[in-house]
């Protein structure tokens, strides 16, 4: 289990090197949203510039907009997602963060989420869902839809009930953390993602070139050795 944190704008001048010597062990970055207008979040690329200087490893997340309730919307914030982030590298997953929805388009916010985790992946991204427990996944999507898809999910006070099967926990909004002013999310991760995502050459890394097979060791040779009046086979190695 890895410790986290999830910021955004909201967390204004964070000092990355007192939060990396806090204990926390990555974190998940806001790129941008559709929840007013479309946006990159203004503060996105100093977190990831300093969050990357003192070696923490990070994901990202982009806030949909209310109207992100069909598979076209979710694809074309996929593709302004993709246009904020790339030429950069993620050991985390990259999010889409579905909170503004109505419970009433259920089941376009589900098509929504698809449509745009598929654009990511087809990108070379390991693409995740973020929402609530209840008030995301039991009441804004069809869970049963989305099986497929890594989720981080956020609950506080306990573990997640309605999701059974997540890799991140975000388990409070009012966590204290040096380098921080004010309150941040805090997670839990229970994957080894940066080892997952660099193996698999996704989120801008290059797949490592397969591991040289092992050097082919030359015939045994034998030899005998007589002992009180007995011969043995022996195998003769060089020393």
């Amino acid at each position: 289990m890895k410790n986290g944190i999830d910021v955004s704008v909201y967390q204004g001048n964070i000092d990355w090197k007192a939060v990396r010597n806090s204990g926390i062990e990555f974190a998940i970055i806001r790129a941008g949203g559709s929840d007013s207008g479309f946006y990159k979040d203004s503060k996105f690329e100093q977190n990831y510039a300093n969050a990357k200087a003192v070696g923490m490893p990070i994901g990202a997340y982009y806030f949909v907009g209310s109207g992100c309730t069909s598979k076209a919307d979710g694809i074309a914030d996929a593709k302004r997602f993709l246009e904020i982030i790339k030429g950069k590298t993620f050991e985390y997953p990259v999010y889409i963060d579905l909170e503004a929805t109505s419970p009433s388009n259920r089941n376009g916010a589900t098509e929504a989420c698809i449509g745009f985790c598929e654009t990511m992946e087809n990108a070379g991204y390991y693409c995740g869902i973020y929402a609530s427990d209840v008030s995301g996944f039991n009441d804004r999507l069809d869970l049963s839809r989305l099986s497929k898809f890594d989720k981080w999910v956020a609950r506080y006070g306990s573990k997640p009930v309605v999701v059974k099967s997540y890799g991140i926990w975000q388990k409070s909004d009012s966590g204290r953390i040096s380098g921080i002013n004010g309150n941040v999310d805090l997670d839990e991760a229970y994957m080894d993602y940066p080892t997952i995502i660099k193996n698999a050459g996704l989120n801008g890394f290059k797949k490592p070139e397969n591991p040289a097979p092992p050097q082919n060791k030359p015939a045994p040779q034998f030899g005998e050795l007589s002992l009180n009046g007995k011969k043995y086979k022996i195998t003769l190695e060089e020393i």
